[in-house]
Order: structure tokens, then C-alpha cells, then sequence
């Protein structure tokens, strides 16, 4: 385990403590508190992220990339407007796929295509289903504000079987055919260990935020500041921080509206997703980028 693991772990269950003190709407009012901090800043240098993976300083071509992505953005919030149920299961899977690549960033390049792309895709769509199971009713109802759709409560538990089952035999066949593989097998299957614990215990948004902030967003973050500056220490977080914040306060200013359009609606927890997914969409391809480049 490394040591930002051991202190996500502990951060984990002191989140699932102060969860016994936090009524119930608390815990989602401070889950989207935290999403809204580092769940968006772990976003908001994908077009700096874009302009080193090209190695150029055009401003032409970075304009250009700022078009590309704001039009993906665009795209995604005009299929949760008019095909919303084809843009929430692509905002699943490929939010499947981002977040496994994060936890298993080792595999890329080193591993042939098939086992990283399977483990990282099942990985991710385990957690999220994992997360799921222990919501059903929660994840039905969102499910229907923003499709409109009622799905049979036999689903997410169906799914829930596959995923796993294709996950646990890739990574038999991974343990036994790469034995530097094995070290990190182990460790991963600790800490769906560990979600399943602060999921089954948490709330749907409590349990979330835990897993997004600690387990994606901070090592995303790390990750990014080790590939545009080389190393990590306060002096580049602060310089991080610096070139993200316009793009992170357009976001909050953006959300910010909604909510207090719909704030007395069941239907902000359909639009705060629906952001999210246009906001996800364009990072998720950015970050793949820079891991095959890294």
C-alpha cells in the first residue's frame, strides 16, 4: 500500500464516523460541498493538461482545443436534454472506465491492452454498482427523474453479479500470469473492502463524496501536478489552484444557478448529475491522454 492509501483509509472511516453525527441532509449539503471543491478542481486543468500533451504553446491551438471541449460539453447537456437515457449510461460507463484507469494507472502501457482496459472498466463499474446496491430505491428514483424510466429492481443487482464476475476472472488470470501484478491485486481488493464498508454504512451522496474526493479526485490531482510540473510540494499546488480557478468558478457559478432555480425540487439531484456527466465527459478523455503519455 502506499502511503497516500493508508491516509485515505483512516480520512475514509473518520468520514464514516463523523457520518453518526450528521443528519442526513447535512451529509449531502457537505458531499456536494466537497464535490464542489475538489471533485471540480480535479478537473479544471484538462486544457492545460491538452496543451502539454501537444507539447505547443500556439494559442491558436489551444483556442481551438477550447472549442473541442466546450462543444463536448455542449454535446453531453444537449443528450441528457433530449436522449437522456442514452446520456446516462454513457456518463456510467465512461465514468466506469475513468475511474478504474485512475486506480490501476500502473497497468497502462505496461500490460497488454485487453487486461488493462477489462480490469479498468469492471473495476469502475464494480465500485459505482457497489455503491448502487446499497441505494437501490435512492439510485431508481434519481434514475427516473432524469430518464423518465422505472427500471426493474432486478437490474443493478444482476449487473452487480457480471461486473464482478468478469472483474474476479481477469484478475485470477492477471495474478497468475504477471506475478509483479499480484502485489496490487491484493492491495485493490483490500480497499473494495473498504468501500463496501463505507458504502453499506454511509449515505448514497455521504458515501459518494468519500470515494470521489479521497480515492479519485486528490490522486487525480497528484497525478496531474507530478505531470505538468514534475514534482509535487505546496508552491505547485498553489500554481495548480491558480490556472484552474477561472474554469472552477464558471462551474460553480454554473451550478450555483441551478440550484437555487431548483433547489425546492427532487429534480436538482437528476441536473447536478446531468452536469457532472457534461463536465466528466471531456476529462475523462484528457486523462487517458495523459496517462498513455506519461
Amino acid at each position: 500500500m502506499t502511503k497516500y492509501s493508508n491516509i485515505s483509509i483512516v480520512a475514509s472511516f473518520f468520514g464514516l464516523w463523523l457520518d453518526s453525527f450528521f443528519s442526513k441532509q447535512f451529509q449531502i449539503n457537505l458531499g456536494f460541498l466537497l464535490i464542489f471543491s475538489f471533485g471540480i478542481l480535479h478537473g479544471a486543468n484538462d486544457l492545460i493538461i491538452v496543451e502539454k500533451n501537444n507539447n505547443t504553446k500556439n494559442p491558436f491551438s489551444f483556442f481551438k482545443t477550447l472549442i473541442i471541449y466546450l462543444l463536448i460539453v455542449m454535446i453531453s447537456a444537449f443528450l441528457f436534454y433530449f436522449i437522456p437515457w442514452f446520456a446516462l449510461l454513457l456518463f456510467i460507463l465512461v465514468s466506469a472506465f475513468h475511474f478504474g484507469e485512475q486506480q490501476w494507472k500502473e497497468l497502462i502501457s505496461n500490460y497488454p491492452n485487453w487486461i488493462c482496459n477489462t480490469i479498468a472498466f469492471t473495476y469502475g463499474l464494480f465500485i459505482l454498482l457497489l455503491l448502487f446496491i446499497f441505494h437501490t430505491n435512492e439510485v431508481e428514483n434519481i434514475i427516473f427523474e432524469i430518464t423518465k424510466i422505472r427500471i426493474s429492481p432486478l437490474y443493478i443487482p444482476l449487473l452487480f453479479r457480471l461486473t464482478g464476475y468478469v472483474f474476479l476472472v481477469t484478475c485470477v488470470y492477471s495474478f497468475y500470469k504477471y506475478f509483479d501484478l499480484r502485489g496490487k491485486i491484493l492491495n485493490e481488493l483490500f480497499y473494495l473492502i473498504v468501500f463496501t464498508i463505507i458504502f453499506k454504512s454511509s449515505s448514497l451522496i455521504w458515501g459518494f463524496s468519500i470515494y470521489f474526493i479521497l480515492w479519485h479526485s486528490i490522486p487525480s490531482i497528484l497525478e496531474q501536478m507530478k505531470f505538468l510540473y514534475t514534482d509535487l510540494s505546496m508552491q505547485n499546488f498553489k500554481i495548480y489552484c491558480k490556472s484552474a480557478s477561472l474554469y472552477w468558478l464558471i462551474s460553480i457559478f454554473g451550478i450555483s444557478i441551478l440550484y437555487f432555480i431548483f433547489k425546492d425540487q427532487q429534480i436538482f439531484n437528476a441536473i447536478f448529475f446531468s452536469f457532472l456527466a457534461a463536465i466528466t465527459f471531456p476529462h475523462a478523455f484528457v486523462i487517458t491522454k495523459m496517462f498513455k503519455k506519461k
